[in-house]
């Protein structure tokens, strides 16, 4: 159950880690564009802050990969964390954004969450 948790952990910092590429990098490119359903000049003027979502992203995906390098309880403890962030804001994007958000970020994150708590 262990291997699982820390799986599914991995794979939650990896999505963050694809969503930073895209808000920071992809945003106003026609992939960004694509995916997130922007026009051309809705991408432009919200890059700034798209930019910064993917930097939070990134912090994210960073405190989960510290969680699972470090060790013991200590490790667990900061994956739970990093997880209930990850599912909080999963929840206010599904609610204020798409409910698509709800199922992508959240969905993955609270599998993690009970796989590490039954770990």
């Amino acid at each position: 159950m262990k291997l699982l948790a820390a799986a599914l952990v991995g794979l939650v910092a990896l999505e963050h880690l694809y969503f930073l590429y895209l808000e920071m990098f992809l945003w106003t490119a026609p992939t960004g564009l694509k995916i997130f359903g922007n026009t051309a000049q809705k991408a432009e003027d919200s890059r700034v802050l798209a930019a910064n979502q993917g930097l939070y992203n990134g912090f994210l995906a960073a405190g989960l990969l510290w969680g699972l390098a470090y060790p013991g309880t200590a490790g667990g403890h900061i994956q739970m964390f990093f997880l209930a962030c990850v599912i909080v804001a999963g929840i206010y994007g599904g609610i204020t954004v798409k409910m698509r958000i709800l199922y992508l970020q959240a969905g993955p994150a609270l599998l993690a969450l009970l796989a590490l708590l039954l770990a």
